[in-house]
Formats: structure tokens, sequence, C-alpha cells
């Protein structure tokens, strides 16, 4: 299987690449990767990136590398391969975010005069995708309400962590956001976190929290299995050394 093949490079048809061609190539990839359109075992040909996106070779290696580090992609003898998201991987990720989004609500509740009127917009964008079934639009407003609490808390390395991750769990959102047909409930999710973390109860804050992560977490696991039984058998497990096990 290479890059070269199929349905993919439908997704990016049209699209040009901004001034920060690299970035732009990272972020197609990374969504495409994260979503499954590019599934484990995918050869990343360097030329053929090139030319699908209209850009050098300079920015597309920049990506690849940027997605190694990632741990998304992997580099071999015979060029860059994808690896993908496995279970392992999912279940870390929101691990971490279950830590560092905890610490940032603490944080929150403990700051007396936080400001909560960034998370009460998303909100309001949250609802009207809801309520026009907009899955990218309330994914987009799911994460800008999320990541409020990081901006507000007045945890300045928590914030870049949780930077250094953001569009890892973006791409996460969009998932997870298509495996609701009806947006609603999840609004309603929000509507009642943000109520409790208002209160200033950090108990009930963290453990309402908790619950709509792993909410969150069940959603991409469903994906998961979703995109691994239509592409074949799911990838083997990374011990990231650099072996792989089945």
């Amino acid at each position: 299987m290479t890059a070269n093949s199929s349905a993919w490079r439908a997704s990016v048809d049209g699209i040009r690449p901004t001034p920060a061609l690299g970035s732009h190539v990272l972020q197609q990839l990374r969504r495409l990767i994260i979503r499954g359109e590019l599934q484990p075992g995918t050869h990343l040909v360097e030329a053929q990136l090139s030319e699908t996106f209209d850009v050098s070779r300079g920015p597309v290696r920049d990506a690849l590398r940027q997605l190694e580090i990632e741990g998304l992609v992997e580099s071999r003898r015979r060029g860059v391969f994808v690896i993908g998201l496995t279970v392992q991987d999912i279940e870390e990720l929101y691990s971490l975010r279950r830590l560092l989004e905890a610490e940032a609500v603490r944080s929150c509740t403990a700051r007396p005069g936080s400001s909560y009127a960034p998370a009460r917009e998303a909100l309001g964008r949250m609802q009207v995708a809801a309520e026009s079934g907009d899955s990218h639009a309330f994914a987009e407003a799911d994460l800008a309400f999320h990541s409020s609490f990081y901006d507000s808390c007045g945890h300045r390395r928590l914030a870049s962590v949780w930077q250094q991750y953001r569009p890892t769990f973006a791409d996460m959102l969009s998932v997870t956001n298509a495996e609701d047909r009806d947006l609603r409930p999840t609004y309603q999710d929000h509507v009642d976190l943000l109520a409790v973390i208002e209160r200033g109860d950090e108990a009930a804050a963290v453990a309402t929290l908790h619950e709509h992560i792993d909410g969150s977490r069940r959603r991409m696991l469903t994906a998961y299995r979703r995109f691994t039984e239509a592409g074949g058998p799911p990838p083997a497990t990374e011990d990231r050394r650099g072996s792989r096990q089945s």
C-alpha cells in the first residue's frame, strides 16, 4: 500500500496550502491518519505527497518529522510508514488529557474571579452547531470550550503542554463528535460541566469532567474499531522502542 493509491487523495483535492506550508501539510496528514483515511502500513513517499499538496519536499519532510515525533508514523529503511493510533495510544492520550484538564479545572475553581466568558461563548457556538447537525463546527467549538479552562487557570506551563497536544485532540474530537447522530445531548453535557465548574465545587467539577472525558474515550474506541474492521486487522501494538508486536 502506498500513499499514491486511492481515496484519501480526494480529501485534499482543492485544498491549497497556507503560507505556513509545513504546518498545512502536517495538519492534513495528521487528520487523515487519526480519521483512519491513511491506514497503518501506508508508505508515505515524499515525491507523491509533494505533488498532492502542491508544495516542495521541504514542507513535506518537516511534516513527516513532526508526525514521527507524535508517534503517528515511523521511519524504516524503505521510507516513512503510517503507524496510526493503537488502542494503547488512545488510552494513553485520554489518560493524559484527564490528568491535564482535571488540574486546569482545579486551578480555575481555586482562583477567585476566574472568567468563564470564553467557555460560554463556545457553548453558544456548540448550541447552534448541535441544532443544525454540523459536527465539524461543533468539534471546533468543543475544542475551544475545553481550551478555555487552560487559558483561564493561570498555569502557564500546563497551558503549554495542552497546546502541544491540542492538534491531536482536535482531530480526535472531530471523530468522536461524528459518532453522535444527535449532538444536543453532548451539548447539554457541556452545559452541565460548566455549571458545576462555575459553582466552584472542585470535587464535583473534577468528577463530572472525568465522566465527560471517559465518554469521549469510549466513542473514540468505537470509531477506532470501525476503522480497523473496515481496513483489515488492527495494527500491531507499538512498544515505542522500535519493535512491533502482534
